[in-house]
C-alpha cells in the first residue's frame, strides 16, 4: 500500500506539452509528490537536487529525447525507476530506450489512468525493494565487517594465550625468569618486569595472565611512553563526555575496560610525575577517576609493569617517584638480553622461521652453521625483536625450500664480523690500523655486493664518488 502524507514517494514527469503534465499531476498528486519539467535539460538539474523515485518521460521532446534523457539521468540516480510515454510507434526508440535508458516500462499514448497508475504503483514497489536491497547489502557489509574485527581479536587473542611452554629459551637466565613467574601466576601480586627493549617483556607479561586465575578476563597493554600525558591520562582511566575538545561521549579507559584481568603499563619508567601520581593512586587505592568526571571507581585489576629503565637510578635522580616505585618493586623479574642467551638461538631462530614460513606460505629448511656462528658473534642490541626483524627478511628473500645462508642476511652482520676479526696492535699507529680496517671493509662490502658500486657505497654510508676516491686511494680493484 502506497502511503501518503510528507513521505509521498516522488514522481518527476517530464513533458513539453503542458497540458500533458497538469493532466499527469492531476491524476497523481493524491498519491505522490509530483516534480515537473518540460524538457530533459530542466529535468536534470531538478534532478540534481531532488531524490527521484520514478521517472515518466515523453519520448519526442525538443532539445533532448526522452531516450537521451533518460540515460543522462542514470548518472545522478541510478535505482529511479523509468517509464517512457510515446505517442508514436517507433519499435527503434522503443529498443534504445530498454537498452540505454534502463527503461522499466513504456506506454502508448493515449494512455489508460487506471492502466498508468497500475504500471506506477509496481514501480514504486520495486524502487522499494532496491532500496531494501540496498540497505540489506551495507548491513550485511557492516556485519560482515564487525565479525572480521570480531574474528582479528580471537586471532590475537589466541596468539596471544600463551603458556609458559611457549615462552621460548632455557638458558640459565629465562629459567630463572620463568620459576620467578610461576610463583605469582595466581595471585594479584604487582609485577615489575626488567630488561632491555626488545627482551619479551610483553609475552613473558601476557604469559603470566594466560596462566594464571585471569585468563578468562581481559589482558591490555598500554605502552607509556608512545603518548603525550593528555592522551594518556584519558588512555588509561576514561574520559566522560565534554570534559575536552573532541570527547563527544563517555569512554572508558583501559583499566575499567580490563576489570577482572590485568593491565600492562609498558614503559612505565617513561610517565611524568603527575601520571606517576595517579598510577599511585591506582596501586594503592584500586581507585580511578576519569578525566573531567567527579565520580571515583573502584577497579580489580592485576597491574603488570616494564621498563628498560634502572628505576632505582631513576629515583635518585628524582625522576621516578619512590613510593611508586616500592608499590611496583614487590616482585621485579628480570629478563637477560639475548646476548646473554646465546644458547637460546637454535630455538629461538626456528621458532621465527617456521612463524615466516607459515605466514608467507612458504618452505625455508632452516639456516646454515654460517649463520649460526654469525648470530652467535653478534651483540644483538635489538635483542629478540632484532633476532626477529632478521629472520623476517631472511625468510622473505630465501628461496623455497632453501636454508637460510650469510648472503640473505643484513649488511651489518658482516660487517660486524669484519670489524671484530681485524686485529688490534700497540705496534702500530692508529691511522694505519684505522686505514688498514676501512680498507677491508670496503673489500668486504664489494665481495658482498659482487663489485655493485651503488649498493656497496650505500652500505658503507658513502657516496659513490666518495667510495671511488677510496677505491683509488688504497688501489682497490673490482
Amino acid at each position: 500500500m502506497i502511503g501518503k502524507g510528507p513521505n509521498k514517494p516522488t514522481i518527476l514527469l517530464v513533458d513539453d506539452q503542458v497540458e500533458v503534465l497538469h493532466s499527469l499531476e492531476r491524476l497523481l498528486k493524491d498519491q505522490y509528490q509530483v516534480y515537473k519539467a518540460n524538457n530533459g535539460a530542466a529535468a536534470l538539474d531538478l534532478m540534481k537536487g531532488n531524490p527521484i523515485s520514478i521517472l515518466i518521460s515523453d519520448q519526442r521532446m525538443p532539445g533532448m529525447t526522452g531516450v537521451e534523457f533518460l540515460s543522462k539521468s542514470i548518472e545522478l540516480q541510478p535505482d529511479t525507476i523509468r517509464i517512457l510515454i510515446t505517442a508514436y510507434a517507433d519499435i527503434d526508440a522503443s529498443i534504445a530506450a530498454v537498452n540505454q535508458g534502463q527503461i522499466y516500462y513504456y506506454i502508448s499514448k493515449p494512455w489508460e489512468p487506471d492502466e498508468l497508475l497500475l504500471i506506477i504503483q509496481k514501480a514504486e514497489e520495486r524502487y522499494s525493494l532496491i532500496q531494501e536491497n540496498k540497505q540489506l547489502t551495507q548491513q550485511l557489509k557492516e556485519l560482515n565487517l564487525h565479525l572480521r574485527d570480531e574474528n582479528k581479536t580471537l586471532r590475537q587473542n589466541i596468539v596471544h594465550d600463551v603458556r609458559f611452554k611457549e615462552v621460548i629459551g632455557q638458558s640459565p637466565g629465562m629459567l630463572k625468569a620463568y620459576k620467578l613467574a610461576s610463583k605469582i601466576v595466581d595471585t594479584p601480586t604487582t609485577v615489575l618486569l626488567l630488561g632491555d627493549t626488545g627482551t619479551g617483556k610483553e609475552l613473558l607479561a601476557r604469559a603470566i595472565h594466560s596462566s594464571g586465575a585471569r585468563k578468562d578476563k581481559p589482558f591490555v597493554a598500554q605502552n607509556c611512553g608512545a603518548l603525550p600525558d593528555t592522551l594518556l591520562e584519558s588512555e588509561l582511566f576514561g574520559h566522560v563526555k565534554g570534559a575536552f575538545t573532541g570527547a563527544i561521549s563517555d569512554k572508558k579507559g583501559l583499566f575499567e575496560q580490563a576489570e577482572g584481568g590485568s593491565v600492562f603499563l609498558d614503559e612505565v619508567g617513561d610517565t611524568s610525575p603527575a601520571m606517576q601520581l595517579r598510577l599511585l593512586r591506582v596501586l594503592q587505592e584500586g581507585e580511578i577517576k576519569p578525566v573531567g568526571g567527579d565520580q571515583v571507581k573502584h577497579i580489580d585489576v592485576r597491574i603488570l609493569a616494564a621498563t628498560n629503565k634502572d628505576l632505582e637510578v631513576e629515583v635518585r635522580e628524582k625522576r621516578f617517584r619512590e613510593d611508586l616505585f616500592y608499590r611496583l618493586h614487590i616482585f621485579p623479574i628480570h629478563l637477560p638480553p639475548l646476548k646473554d642467551r646465546i644458547e637460546d638461538l637454535p630455538d629461538l631462530m626456528n621458532h621465527f622461521i617456521l612463524k615466516n614460513c607459515n605466514r608467507l606460505h612458504k618452505t625455508v629448511k632452516g639456516f646454515t652453521p654460517e649463520v649460526l656462528n654469525l648470530f652467535q658473534n653478534y651483540p644483538w642490541p635489538g635483542n629478540i625483536r632484532e633476532l626477529e626483524n632478521e629472520i623476517e627478511r631472511a625468510v622473505t628473500l630465501a628461496e623455497p625450500n632453501q636454508q637460510i645462508t650469510p648472503e640473505l642476511l643484513s649488511h651489518r652482520f658482516h660487517v660486524y664480523k669484519s670489524e671484530s676479526s681485524s686485529p688490534v696492535s700497540l705496534d702500530t699507529d692508529l691511522k694505519t690500523q684505522v686505514e688498514a680496517l676501512e680498507k677491508q671493509l670496503i673489500q668486504k662490502a664489494l665481495e658482498m655486493h659482487k663489485g655493485n658500486i651503488s649498493r656497496a657505497s650505500e652500505t658503507l654510508g658513502l657516496s659513490r664518488m666518495g667510495l671511488h676516491k677510496k677505491l683509488e686511494r688504497y688501489q682497490i680493484k673490482i
